[in-house]
């Protein structure tokens, strides 16, 4: 009896692990947030999307209102492609604009959606016209240390 009693603990608590390890999976995945509600697809074209993944959230003041669903090079225009899955229960005007944006410092990244004046909504299929790239720290340093070296070179020249 003591035996079999030993036994059903050690499987509940193996049980409860494996739900663990599973949970912690979703959530680096970024898949814990699995939606099945009726959602509706807009592009947006981006010169830089830094480190944005497909499944980014979209997110409108602060609220998630979608996910990213693609992201594609356009070697025509050479932009990035970004399309994305917005709730139907969103309604966005058509002169809405997209940013990408990042979770703190060094977070994740995701689309910030600022809604327009347009009295039309954006439906399936259309394009977010207004765009802002991501901003890229690495980019943001270089040219820090570039005007700190003109600035240098200058001064030594007087």
């Amino acid at each position: 009896m003591q035996k079999k009693s030993l036994d059903l603990w050690v499987g509940l608590f193996v049980v409860a692990g494996a739900a663990a390890i599973l949970f912690l999976a979703l959530k680096v995945g970024n898949m814990s947030s699995l939606s099945f509600d009726a959602t509706y697809g807009v592009v947006a074209r981006f010169d830089n999307i830094g480190g944005l993944k497909p499944r980014a959230p979209v997110k409108s003041a602060g609220v998630v209102v979608g996910r990213v669903e693609d992201i594609r090079f356009d070697d025509k225009s050479f932009q990035a492609a970004v399309t994305m899955q917005l709730q139907s229960g969103y309604k966005f005007p058509k002169d809405s604009s997209a940013k990408i944006l990042t979770s703190g410092l060094l977070g994740e990244q995701y689309v910030g959606l600022e809604p327009g004046g347009d009295t039309n909504n954006l439906v399936a299929g259309d394009r977010i016209k207004m765009t802002q790239s991501a901003i890229v720290l690495e980019n943001l340093i270089s040219q820090f240390l570039f005007s700190k070296a003109a600035e240098g070179k200058e001064g030594s020249a007087k």
